[in-house]
């Protein structure tokens, strides 16, 4: 008889059939050969001819769930269900002794097992058989094997630590996440009640309520301090489920344990990044938002009183400007350090941003407490700040409000105290203002204001004045400076004092700044050429113009092409303050462009500001403007008339010539005249005159000199 070769397949080793003696008729022999399967990884078993199993090794125990040979006399059918049909095969076909087989086995718990492997024929001398031997091996795994594999896996394997419980709280298990997360090992808590673990942090109600939840509902999840074995405390995530039997009972229970001390962190540091300054670590906006909403709450519910002060650094943005963003951040450091110093520690200090505070008190009872404050608070500030090498002096504008005296929101009430501080700023800055109606009527006329000057400009309210300016020496009018004027359709004529700061805040004196230069080179192109003369037209240019862009040189340029005038028809009038901005870079190449493009250029109210002669030295000027101030009290001999021929003098060393503002008397003209100024404008020659009126001044060509 031939002998099969090893059989080999994916899930079985070979299995030598030469091993075992055919045709031997001596079955213990057998059976000793087949107990050399008690060493082997793969599971044997062995039937008689009648399919009940005579042997098991070890492995095929272990995986059937028998022990100590309780299977032996067992039909393999309890077993394998499948095979029967493999061993009527075998005994038909006698040129074969092994058949491949793969099928599903019953454990001794009734769990399918996925099975593959081999059934090896071994028949007699006579032919007739003796034994069916069967080599098994697990080729998957159920459902419910692999949900079990996998929670074994994740069980042993989770960085979360993770006890089990029986239903009266003791400890029956723990993984090694819980041995690593808490440093006690598992001969230390298993068999002990869960409540070794109750952290210090916690009091008896906390537990009670966890346990009565988990009882209740079967879960409970929340955070909770854990204690490592070497006392040191943690946040923890700890979440507790409930497995039932199939009598509806507690079965176990599982906790799960998950430090979440990094997580908590980040939140600390997110939560503080949101709230604080990272600059003064202050209370920042959202922050300060919040305290004066609970504040509010507070005094309404017992009836008290909040106080509010809003400051503002006096003039940081020159140091800030000046020394640096990094000294202007020291400063700020230092200024949040003194004005928390005068306050109490119940009380708010906050940085809304740049270089404006707040201080929010709460349960004011007399309006001297906060007169303390602010004395405290502006002195401290006016004292010297050591910036690195430097020592600078500021001071602050503080506006003062209290809810419920003057406001019953947050919001309004830090309006109020805005306005209040704004006032204090107007009065002549370091000192504090209280917030009064009458702030909040000339705040609310701003707005409406505001308002009505983004219509104005399409509504067509805006007309031009023009003030001739003579020429001194022979009294005929060579230019005319150019005055804008609004006509307000409810209030009628609104001063440029009050507009025009507000047109430079919101941005309007762009469009504003571009309809005056137009405007007025049409007219003075129509004068040329209606009355021949060689007229100049003034404009006066707004710093806000030029720091933020609001002139384009090169279609103005354009313009005046069209018109038939050259550019140094037109004079542009600056101040000595937009003068000292010429270190911004914008604002220098704007006023270099003037030059290039041949426009002339005046610097206005000369000798009021801060004058320096590095900046006539500097810039290409062709006109110093004397400020009226000067004009005003102008006679033989007093100082007002020194400062005249000096500024005249020094004018015309430089090359510059020199106009007169303010003259409204004879004498003031021939002071002027004799110490050499070239121009005048006053009320002397004529008033501010409409388009027609100035039209009138020119055609009757009128000598004006008195």
């Amino acid at each position: 008889m031939t002998t099969p070769p090893p059989l080999e397949t994916q899930d079985s080793v070979p299995l030598d059939l030469a091993l075992l003696p055919m045709g031997s008729s001596d079955r213990s022999h057998i059976l000793a050969l087949l107990r050399l399967g008690d060493f082997a990884q793969d599971a044997f078993l062995a039937t008689d001819v009648n399919g009940s199993i005579v042997y098991l090794n070890r492995s095929a125990e272990r995986l059937f769930g028998y022990r100590n040979g309780s299977a032996v006399g067992l039909s393999v059918q309890t077993l394998l269900p499948d095979v029967t049909d493999v061993n009527h095969r075998l005994g038909q076909e006698n040129d074969r002794h092994t058949l491949l087989w793969r099928g599903q086995g019953r454990s001794r718990q009734s769990q399918v097992l996925s099975l593959a492997g081999a059934v090896t024929h071994i028949p007699s001398l006579s032919g007739r058989s003796y034994l069916y031997v069967m080599r098994l091996r697990r080729t998957g795994f159920s459902d419910a094997d692999r949900q079990a594999e996998i929670a074994a896996l994740v069980y042993r394997n989770t960085s979360e630590g993770m006890l089990v419980l029986d239903p009266k709280g003791f400890i029956l298990d723990v993984n090694p996440a819980f041995v690593s997360l808490r440093g006690r090992a598992q001969s230390d808590v298993v068999g002990r009640h869960v409540r070794c673990l109750n952290s210090p942090c916690h009091d008896r109600e906390f537990y009670r309520t966890m346990w009565r939840s988990v009882m209740e509902t079967g879960s409970w999840q929340g955070e909770h301090w854990g204690q490592h074995a070497n006392g040191e405390l943690y946040p923890e995530w700890l979440s507790i489920n409930t497995s039932f039997g199939e009598d509806g009972e507690p079965h176990r229970r599982v906790m799960i344990f998950s430090n979440i001390a990094e997580i908590k962190q980040a939140e600390a540091i997110i939560w503080k990044q949101a709230n604080f300054d990272r600059l003064t670590d202050l209370p920042n906006r959202q922050m300060f938002h919040d305290r004066l909403e609970q504040s509010i709450r507070k005094a309404r519910r017992v009836g008290g009183r909040v106080g509010l002060l809003f400051l503002d650094l006096d003039r940081f943005k020159e140091i800030n400007d000046t020394l640096g963003h990094a000294m202007g951040d020291d400063l700020l450091k230092e200024a949040a350090r003194r004005i928390s110093g005068c306050v109490r520690q119940s009380d708010t200090v906050a940085r809304l941003g740049g270089d404006e505070f707040t201080v929010l008190l709460d349960d004011i009872h007399e309006n001297r407490d906060i007169q303390r404050l602010t004395d405290a608070i502006l002195k401290t500030l006016s004292q010297p700040f050591e910036l690195g090498v430097e020592t600078v002096f500021i001071s602050t504008s503080i506006g003062v409000t209290f809810y419920p005296d003057d406001a019953n929101d947050a919001e309004t009430l830090l309006n109020n105290a805005d306005q209040a501080m704004y006032s204090a700023k107007a009065d002549g800055r370091n000192r504090a203002h209280y917030f009064t109606l009458s702030m909040q009527e000339r705040a609310q006329t701003r707005m409406r204001l505001v308002n009505d000057l983004h219509l104005a400009l399409d509504q067509q309210q805006f007309s031009l004045d023009y003030q001739p300016i003579v020429d001194l020496s022979n009294g005929s009018v060579v230019k005319a400076e150019t005055l804008l004027r609004w006509h307000h359709p409810v209030r009628g004529l609104v001063s440029p004092a009050e507009f025009i700061p507000l047109a430079e805040e919101t941005g309007i004196i762009r469009a504003l700044g571009d309809w005056v230069f137009r405007e007025a080179t049409r007219q003075v192109a129509n004068w040329r050429r209606v009355f021949g003369r060689d007229i100049q037209i003034s404009v006066n240019i707004s710093p806000a113009q030029l720091r933020h862009e609001g002139l384009d040189l090169p279609a103005w340029a354009d313009h005046l092409a069209n018109l038939g005038l050259l550019p140094q028809h037109v004079i542009v009038e600056i101040t000595e303050g937009l003068l000292m901005d010429s270190d911004d870079d914008r604002i220098r190449q704007q006023l270099e462009s003037f030059r290039q493009a041949g426009v002339r250029v005046a610097l206005d109210d000369f000798g009021t500001g801060y004058s320096s002669l590095s900046y006539l030295r500097k810039f290409n000027i062709d006109f110093l403007k004397i400020d009226q101030s000067f004009v005003a009290n102008l006679h033989p001999g007093s100082a007002d008339h020194a400062l005249c021929e000096a500024i005249i003098l020094l004018a015309h060393k430089l090359g510059l010539r020199v106009v007169a503002e303010g003259i409204e008397t004879a004498d003031q003209y021939d002071l002027l005249a004799r110490a050499g100024c070239d121009y005048g404008q006053g009320y002397l020659f004529a008033r501010p005159l409409s388009a027609d009126g100035f039209e009138t001044l020119l055609d009757s060509q009128a000598d004006l000199r008195p």
